[in-house]
Formats: C-alpha cells, structure tokens, sequence
C-alpha cells in the first residue's frame, strides 16, 4: 500500500476493485446469475406481459418492450448494488475485509472500491439487457442525449443502492443480513409503476406509487427512451440526494466494522 493521501485512498480501491472483478469475470458462478436475471425479467415482462400495452390509455409512444426496459435497467443496476452488498459481506465471513482493513493506509477507500466494483458489473449486465432489448424490437425514439441521460440515472441509482448495500454489509459482515440489504431495494422497486403508467394505478399501490422517489426516476427514464423528456431534473435531484444520504451512511458502517476489529 501507499501511504497516506490521496494516493493511498485510491490505491486501497485499487486494491478491491481489482480483486472483486477477478473473482466475478473468472468464476461462472458469480457471472452467470447476474447474466441472467435481467434476461429473465425482460422475458417474463417485456415478452410475456406485452398485451398490457392493449389496455385503454396505455399510449407510451416507444412500445411496450422500450417502456419495460428502463424498469428493468434500473433493476438491474440496483440489484447490482445489493449483489455488490453480498460481496463485502462475504468478504468477512473469508477474513479477508478484516486482513484489509488492518492493511488498509486509506480505510474509506474500500467503499470506493466496491462503488467502482459494482459499477463495471452493472455495465456488462446492463449491456447485455440492452442488446438483448433490442434484439426482441425495442424502439428507441430518444436521442443521443436522452440516451446520455438515461445511463446517468442508472449511474446514480447504482451508486445508492451500492452504498446502502455496503453500509448494511458493514455493520452486519455476514451473509445472513442479505434479505435486509435486498428487501428495501426491492420494495422500492417493485412499488413503482412497473406495468403500466402511473395514471392507471388505482387503490393503495398508486399512493405508494406516487410518492415513491424510484417513481420519478422511472418515469424521467421512460420520457427519455421514448424522446420526450419530462421531470428528468427532478429525477437527478431524487439521484443525487440519496447518493449524498447513502454516503454517510456507508462511512457509519465502514466505522462500525473498524471497531468491531
């Protein structure tokens, strides 16, 4: 390691990053499932619930397969982020964080590092569920800066979901707290308007809806794939807040995990 400054901090995310990627491009076992899991959900949704685009007022411009497929990417860079908790948490239960952290010049580097990890996984996943979407027929009606604009929401979901996923990992260092990491995130995902626009949301599920902050998110990303932008600002502000939110508190599990020894 180097020493202290900034070249130590990055160079302890060096460190993780490179091991955490070794392990998941040269192990099937770790690449395969997140391979497949936005495969799975764009079969299951996309291709299988296609008629729900025949309901009266579904009229979103891009098609049915466009309007699954920004649900599905958020999904799939958020769950990246839960996976990337499970990763720290078995890294523990290895001894391996432990003999880092004593090694470590620059402690709040690891945090870093698993950001980095977990963002270089989601964009191979996410790229295989892009292409797959557009081999099943995805229309794209957006532009080249509402597509730039897409993948910066994907950017800053994944880092919020990383680092709620870290500081839960932290604290708790095993991977029995996985269903606390991953509970929440599927919660906010699954309580956003994932089959039909919020409009046709009725009853108790499109309050939640229309509250939820992955709402505004999803709903920004739709109007971006589908050439007409609306409430994106607002959904980078959603994005970035809760990344500034997440930040201390993945440093407030790194510390418990120092003193934990």
């Amino acid at each position: 390691m180097s020493g202290p400054g900034a070249g130590g901090f990055f160079s302890v995310a060096g460190a993780v990053a490179w091991r955490q990627l070794h392990g998941f491009f040269t192990r099937p076992t770790l690449l395969l499932p997140a391979l497949a899991f936005p495969l799975f959900f764009l079969a299951a949704f996309a291709g299988g619930l296609s008629r729900v685009s025949d309901v009266p007022g579904f009229d979103f411009p891009a098609g049915y397969t466009a309007f699954q497929f920004v649900w599905i990417l958020l999904q799939t860079v958020a769950v990246g982020g839960a996976f990337t908790g499970f990763a720290i948490a078995a890294d523990f239960e290895s001894g391996f964080a432990k003999r880092f952290l004593l090694a470590a010049s620059r402690r709040s580097g690891i945090i870093l590092g698993y950001v980095l990890v977990s963002a270089v996984r989601v964009t191979v996943t996410g790229s295989v569920a892009t292409a797959a979407s557009l081999f099943a027929g995805m229309r794209i009606l957006g532009n080249g800066m509402d597509l730039f604009g897409l993948v910066g929401l994907a950017i800053l979901v994944n880092i919020a979901a990383t680092l709620f996923a870290a500081g839960i990992a932290l604290m708790l260092r095993t991977s029995q707290g996985g269903f606390v990491i991953q509970t929440p995130i599927f919660l906010a995902l699954f309580l956003a308007p994932v089959f039909v626009p919020l409009e046709l949301l009725e009853g108790w599920i499109g309050a939640v809806a229309s509250v939820n902050p992955v709402t505004f998110v999803l709903e920004a990303g739709r109007s971006l794939i589908s050439g007409e932008p609306s409430g994106v600002w607002l959904a980078f502000g959603i994005g970035a807040a809760t990344v500034l939110l997440f930040v201390p508190w993945a440093l407030l599990g790194l510390r418990r995990a120092e003193r934990s020894g």
